[in-house]
């Protein structure tokens, strides 16, 4: 919109030059003619009149296209703030999310470890039953016939010792380990130590409070209003652009595909009447004009200015005279 408004301020720049020479031509004929009519000079002075309202419609032109140029920078500026703090914002929620997977991976990992020593602490129960019924059977003897030998360390024993003493660390480290899941559980978190007694390795895991992450979503939540916004003030100046345009030009711009525009002009006797313009490569400032059912009767037009001065702007404006003068004629 800005190379609009900036061709078309070099338009009426060249306008006020070309109705100046003619009023150097009328100057120079009125100092060489001995008589001249008072249409003459009444022609003069409109002309002066008009020369003066392009120079101040120049000026406004180029007040308008500077401001526009440092609000566009602007908005640019904050938009840029905008997706810089949100990229940061995204990253932050990825870690976070991040932290809740490897602590909900290591709850996981304990619980599968209190599944294997409570079943193994079944098999070992088993086991003790199953040496207490055989030692029963031991037990029921004739005195009389059986002759018991005492010896000093009783193998029985000391198997019965070993397995109270493992059924005690057994029952230490479910209890650690339950510990250690209510602790994850409720969000807290756990000091490194070296491999507890079932040969697991603690690590240390942490999980974000609730008030963390309930903090997040809503600055989240919040750069996204924000976000919306901005582009809610985008649309609506390029709105108001687009209709100051279409006061001050003449013209609506619409785009058709990509690279491609569609332009109409508030004079247009019919709303089909409309020139199709093209850009020659993307991004390219070089235009070409699309044939259409309207353009086909502008022959002379596009002849002279397109073919022969190569000015876009040039047509645009010999076309919005014709479309007045046909009105005004009419």
């Amino acid at each position: 919109m800005s190379r609009c408004l900036q061709k078309r301020v070099q338009l009426l720049i060249k306008t006020r030059d070309g109705l100046k020479g003619i009023l150097n031509s009328y100057d120079n004929e009125l100092l060489h003619s001995p008589e001249h009519s008072p249409q003459l000079v009444a022609r003069l002075e409109e002309a002066e009149d008009t020369v003066q309202k392009v120079e101040a419609h120049t000026a406004e032109m180029e007040v308008q296209l500077s401001q526009a140029l440092e609000e566009a920078g602007n908005q640019k500026k904050k938009a840029e703030m905008l997706e810089a703090e949100l990229r940061l914002l995204k990253s932050q929620e990825s870690t976070k999310e991040l932290s809740f997977f490897v602590a909900r991976e290591g709850v996981n990992a304990l619980r599968l470890k209190i599944e294997e020593l409570e079943s193994e602490r079944s098999q070992l129960e088993e086991e003790k039953r199953a040496l207490e019924l055989k030692l029963k059977q031991v037990g029921n003897h004739d005195s009389s016939k059986t002759k018991v030998l005492h010896l000093s360390e009783n193998p029985a024993s000391l198997a019965k010792r070993q397995h109270l003493q493992e059924q005690a660390n057994l029952r230490e480290e479910c209890q650690r380990l339950r510990e250690r899941v209510q602790v994850l559980e409720s969000g807290g978190s756990l000091p490194e130590t070296s491999e507890g007694a079932g040969g697991l390795p603690e690590a240390a895991v942490s999980l974000p409070s609730t008030s963390e992450v309930t903090e997040l979503k809503t600055e989240l939540e919040s750069e996204k209003k924000k976000n919306q916004r901005l582009k809610e003030i985008f649309h609506s100046k390029i709105q108001e652009f687009r209709k100051v345009y279409y006061t001050l030009t003449g013209y609506q711009i619409d785009m058709t595909c990509e690279s491609q525009y569609r332009v109409t002009s508030m004079y247009a006797e019919h709303k089909e009447d409309c020139l199709i313009f093209r850009a020659v490569k993307p991004n390219s400032p070089k235009m070409q004009l699309m044939e259409t059912e309207f353009s086909k009767t502008l022959g002379e037009i596009i002849d002279l200015h397109l073919h022969q001065q190569k000015s876009f702007p040039a047509f645009l404006s010999a076309l919005t005279l014709d479309l007045v003068s046909r009105q005004t004629v009419a």
